[in-house]
């Protein structure tokens, strides 16, 4: 029989990408793999998005914490667990080193050989909670210094017992207007009417900020070279802030609000995306999108496009203190390859 394995990677959006190169190496080292995903419900839509994920099991924790003893929650956390355990795995993998995704793995049933796999260690620029080295039974010592996406390459490939190699994969399906990946039924008509740059602003943390007047002006040169700009957003605040670039601009959209599967799909419509250190950014990177990734903080090395992606002349970092500008951006910009549209 195939081995089943849970991956326990709870949130958040970027940090969900950089594990999902870890499902593509299982599938090729042991074809048949079973592989199932624990991860917050916000973020259900783009796992199912993920090629070789079976199941994807939401778990509300963060939601849950706010009133733990409403009908309602109790109602949701019985279903969860049912769900959790509706199956038995020969693998769990806790990929977050938290307290809560340890809680998970430790809930997760596991057939008779089962184990559970965890970090044994932090690793520069990451969370990690004693409990996680606790509940597992095998823990995995990880180099200090290593990226996001091969931090969970090589957990599961110590866990698993084999070997990996090459360029990370994401496997992240997107679906164009003319099914440029038919084979997920869904469909987002909101597309762009040319070629089209996403603008990606919006950052959870402000120090991560690029400033207003420096996306304006980036996006001025995009249009002068002939691309409509698409501005994304994720909250009210945000999409203020989209409106308020589109409105210097001769060319350009602000997007509606969309769940991530249409996101994903609108996204991959795009010549490319300029975006700050965000989950949005990270998720054009998988897409294999050209584009450019600001950062205000020296720590592209740990989540920004990596050296051995094949498309790296399509994917570049760019980072300054306090910021990078204008120029060294635009400079990035037109060093990527030519854009190329899925028509």
């Amino acid at each position: 029989m195939p081995k089943k394995v849970l991956i326990v990677k709870l949130s958040s959006l970027g940090d969900v990408v950089h594990a999902m190169p870890a499902v593509q190496d299982m599938r090729r080292a042991m074809p048949g793999v079973v592989v199932d995903w624990v991860v917050e419900g916000a973020f259900a839509p783009l796992v199912s998005r993920c090629e070789g994920v079976g199941r994807v099991i939401r778990c509300d924790l963060r939601r849950w914490r706010k009133s733990p003893l409403s009908a309602q929650i109790r109602s949701e956390w019985r279903a969860f667990k049912q769900a959790l355990q509706a199956d038995s795995y020969d693998a769990v993998i806790d990929l977050q080193g938290l307290t809560k995704s340890a809680w998970v793995a430790w809930l997760a049933r596991r057939t008779p050989t089962g184990r559970r796999y965890a970090l044994a260690n932090q690793t520069e620029g990451s969370g990690y909670e004693a409990p996680t080295r606790w509940v597992a039974d095998v823990a995995v010592a990880m180099d200090f210094h290593v990226h996001a996406v091969m931090r969970a390459r090589r957990l599961c490939a110590a866990a698993l017992q084999y070997t990996f190699a090459g360029p990370d994969v994401f496997g992240l399906v997107s679906v164009g207007p003319t099914g440029c990946a038919s084979h997920i039924k869904t469909h987002n008509a909101f597309g762009p009417r040319k070629p089209s740059v996403a603008l990606v602003h919006g950052t959870s943390r402000a120090d991560k900020q690029w400033p207003l007047e420096s996306w304006v002006q980036l996006g001025q040169r995009l249009n002068h070279a002939g691309f409509e700009v698409a501005l994304a957003h994720g909250s009210a605040a945000e999409r203020a802030t989209s409106e308020a670039i589109a409105k210097q601009l001769q060319d350009a959209c602000v997007w509606p609000s969309m769940g991530l599967d249409s996101l994903v799909d609108t996204m991959a419509q795009c010549a490319g995306v300029v975006g700050v250190d965000s989950g949005l950014s990270h998720i054009a990177v998988a897409l294999g999108l050209p584009h450019v990734q600001i950062y205000n903080f020296d720590t592209a090395w740990r989540t920004g496009p990596t050296a051995a992606e094949p498309k790296s002349a399509r994917q570049r970092s760019v980072y300054a203190s306090p910021y990078p500008g204008l120029e060294a951006v635009w400079e990035a910009w037109e060093s990527l390859e030519t854009p190329v549209l899925c028509r």
